[in-house]
C-alpha cells in the first residue's frame, strides 16, 4: 500500500489511525518477531516521558549484560552478518555524547528494562518550536541512555525541519553522509546506541512503499519491523469517508 498523503485530512484524523497503526505493530513484534525473552508494549510512562511503542526485556531471561546495562545475545538478526539495507548509514564522529551530555538515563516503572523506542511523528510533534524541540530533546535522553530507537515522519519537512526529522536530531554537521532529497521529503530512521551511535536512514515518499525498518535491541542485533504491513492492516480502521478522502 502507497505511504498516503496525510496532510490532507485534518490531525485528528491521523490521531485516530496513529494509534491502530502503533496497534499492529505491537501485535506483529509480539506474535514471533522479537526473540523471547522481549516483549512490545504501547503508551507505557518512561522516566516521565510517553513515547509510542516500548519494547522491554524480562528481567528474568538470563541474558549477560556488560557493566553498562547492556546484554549480549538475546535473539535477533546479527548487525555484523546482515547489516540493515537502508539508502543511508550514518556512523557519529566521537562527540555526540558530549554534545548531549545533560540527558537522563530513562528507567521503566515496571522491573523490565526498555532497551527501544518506536515513536511515529504526529502533525502536533512539529507544530511548534517547542513541540519540536521536545520531541528531540526526548530523543537524545533515549539515545544517550542506551535506548534505542526507531523514528516514522509522515509529514512533510516545515520551516523548523528543513531536510526532515533526522538532521534534527542528529545536528546536521555530523552526517554528511546523508543526502536530503526533496523528491523523498518524509522519513524513517532506526538509531542504534552503542559506543558511537549509528543512524540507519531511508527517505520515504507519498505513494511510495514503506520498507521494514531495524529496530534494534542490542548493539549487535536488531529485527526488522514490518511497517508496511502493519500500516495497511491500520488503514483499515480508517472510517471509509476519510480512507476515500485520502485515496
Amino acid at each position: 500500500m502507497p505511504i498516503h498523503d496525510w496532510t490532507r485530512v485534518d490531525a485528528g484524523i491521523f490521531h485516530n489511525f496513529h494509534h491502530a497503526w502503533i496497534f499492529e505493530i505491537k501485535r506483529a513484534l509480539n506474535r514471533g518477531i522479537l526473540p523471547a525473552d522481549y516483549y512490545a508494549m504501547a503508551e507505557q510512562v518512561a522516566g516521565g516521558l510517553g513515547p509510542e511503542l516500548l519494547t522491554l526485556q524480562r528481567n528474568d531471561g538470563g541474558a549477560v549484560r556488560d557493566p553498562l546495562g547492556r546484554e549480549s545475545g538475546g535473539g535477533g538478526v546479527a548487525f555484523a552478518d546482515a547489516p540493515p539495507r537502508v539508502a543511508f548509514h550514518v556512523v557519529d564522529e566521537p562527540g555526540w555524547y558530549a554534545r548531549k551530555a545533560d540527558a537522563v538515563l530513562i528507567h521503566h516503572i515496571s522491573d523490565h528494562r526498555v532497551v527501544a523506542v518506536i515513536e511515529i511523528v504526529s502533525p502536533g510533534n512539529k507544530s511548534s518550536r517547542s513541540a519540536l524541540q521536545a520531541f528531540v530533546r526526548k530523543a537524545h535522553e533515549l539515545i544517550s541512555g542506551g535506548v534505542h530507537l526507531l523514528v516514522v515522519d509522515l509529514f512533510p519537512p516545515g520551516t523548523r525541519d528543513p531536510e526532515g526529522i533526522h538532521p534534527v536530531i542528529w545536528d546536521r554537521d555530523s552526517s554528511p553522509a546523508f543526502q536530503f532529497d526533496p523528491t523523498k521529503p518524509l522519513t524513517s530512521v532506526g538509531y542504534l546506541c552503542g559506543d558511537l551511535p549509528q543512524a540507519f536512514i531511508e527517505p520515504l515518499s507519498v505513494g511510495g512503499e514503506l520498507k521494514p525498518m531495524p529496530l534494534f535491541l542490542t548493539p549487535e542485533t536488531y529485527v526488522l519491523v514490518p511497517l508496511e504491513a502493519s500500516y495497511e492492516a491500520a488503514f483499515e480502521s480508517v472510517p471509509e469517508f476519510w480512507r476515500d478522502r485520502l485515496q
